[in-house]
């Protein structure tokens, strides 16, 4: 499913569309430890975590993940807002702790293979 389908369908705020919305959304991953993430997430992926600092953003972008999802209610700072949007990275936000918030990335991918 593309990025533009995935944003349409899920029911996250949008806090920066970013570029490339025909990128392909694969899989959610889930991770907030920095160095872990970033040797493990695959491309593609619907990254949750409630880590929203400048350091998440280099993470997603040098692992080519899909977009970034915020977790539990966690906001972007103010010099990671500026930086998204400069780089133009795709970062949504949900209430939802970090297993629902990948639930629902699993079920509207799987949803989008069944039909």
């Amino acid at each position: 499913m593309t990025k533009q389908e995935f944003i349409r369908r899920c029911n996250f705020t949008v806090i920066n569309e970013g570029n490339n919305l025909n990128t392909e959304v694969k899989t959610p991953f889930c991770c907030d430890l920095l160095s872990i993430a970033m040797s493990k997430i695959p491309a593609g992926s619907a990254w949750v975590t409630v880590m929203g600092n400048i350091n998440t953003l280099a993470v997603a972008t040098l692992t080519e993940a899909a977009c970034v999802i915020l977790a539990e209610g966690i906001t972007l700072d103010a010099a990671a807002l500026s930086k998204a949007k400069s780089e133009a990275i795709t970062i949504l936000a949900t209430d939802l702790s970090i297993f629902e918030a990948a639930y629902e990335v699993y079920q509207i991918i799987h949803a989008s293979v069944d039909l």
